[in-house]
């Protein structure tokens, strides 16, 4: 996950992710955005989930969002943030990986809210 710092906001932390480029579907785009913000090549899973927050951007723009969430298998832990933007650079200041159980306990706001569950609800026992 990647803690973002906005001026003027509390830190908080997000999963990788982005908006669909034009003619992308959510598949292709969680594909390209793995690798744009971690290094990491791999195919999405099985869609888990899906939201419809509203938030506004760093930039100030008001957003209804319509997120979509995939369970992906790493080989390897390693973050590579070297594809990220400039603006991505500047406000995405630390990345981790988190023990489901952190999620629901963290001392900072994780996004989506409901992670810890969403992931619960996903892998066996």
């Amino acid at each position: 996950m990647f803690r973002f710092n906005v001026p003027g906001r509390p830190p908080f932390w997000v999963t990788a992710g982005g908006e669909c480029n034009p003619g992308e579907s959510f598949e292709q785009a969680a594909r390209r955005e793995l690798l744009e913000e971690t290094g990491i090549v791999a195919d999405p899973g099985p869609q888990i989930a899906r939201t419809t927050p509203e938030f506004v951007t760093p930039q100030g723009e008001p957003v209804q969002a319509d997120e979509r969430y995939f369970i992906v298998s790493a080989e390897e832990p390693r973050i590579d943030i070297s594809r990220h933007t400039v603006l991505e650079q500047k406000l995405m200041t630390q990345h981790r990986w988190f023990e489901a159980e952190e999620l629901s306990n963290w001392h900072e706001a994780v996004f989506p809210e409901n992670l810890a569950e969403m992931i619960a609800a996903n892998t066996p026992s």
